[in-house]
């Protein structure tokens, strides 16, 4: 059976889903599932781990809606849960290396020709607390402080795994370009 719907606006979705519409239900998963989905694979560097993710976001998406204060996009919230979740699922394994002091941020020469492919891989076979922070940072655009908060650790904590992360994915974009 195919489901078709209008396409409602954010207002009309939040309150389709808050009057327990199926519909709407439906199509706010469909509207936001693949962004979260990479959002949580992108985080966790596992397929069955970001779906588990997922289903659990979304749980807590929907059973959180009537708080939903829109003081943001209904996407940016649902994506802070998602990531949110993603980061509790994983919080147990993530490492983190000392800080370094002195810390000095170079760009990345990401080169001419890149293939996507090979980036997301480099950026898959990260550390696990280099990668989380490199995502949430570079990729999602949290700021440091948020990302520390999320991650229990400090601003300097963040601030040396993004260091540390982007030698690391410099290291390997040498590898490619040569």
């Amino acid at each position: 059976m195919v489901y078709v719907t209008k396409s409602m606006t954010e207002s009309e979705l939040i309150e389709g889903c808050l009057a327990h519409d199926r519909l709407a239900q439906r199509e706010l998963y469909e509207r936001y599932c693949k962004a979260m989905y990479t959002a949580a694979y992108r985080i966790t560097n596992d397929f069955d781990s970001a779906n588990d993710v997922l289903q659990d976001a979304f749980i807590k998406v929907f059973r959180a809606l009537p708080k939903f204060r829109r003081e943001s996009t209904l996407g940016a919230w649902i994506k802070t849960i998602v990531v949110r979740t993603a980061l509790s699922h994983i919080k147990r394994q993530l490492k983190f290396e000392p800080l370094e002091h002195n810390l000095r941020e170079e760009a990345i020469n990401w080169g001419h020709q890149l293939d996507v492919e090979y980036l997301e891989r480099a950026i898959q076979a990260l550390p696990e607390g280099y990668r989380a922070v490199f995502v949430l940072i570079e990729i999602e655009g949290y700021p440091h402080k948020e990302v520390a908060e999320m991650l229990g650790v400090s601003v300097g904590t963040s601030k040396s795994q993004l260091f540390h992360a982007k030698k690391r994915l410099r290291e390997s974009l040498e590898h490619y370009n040569s």
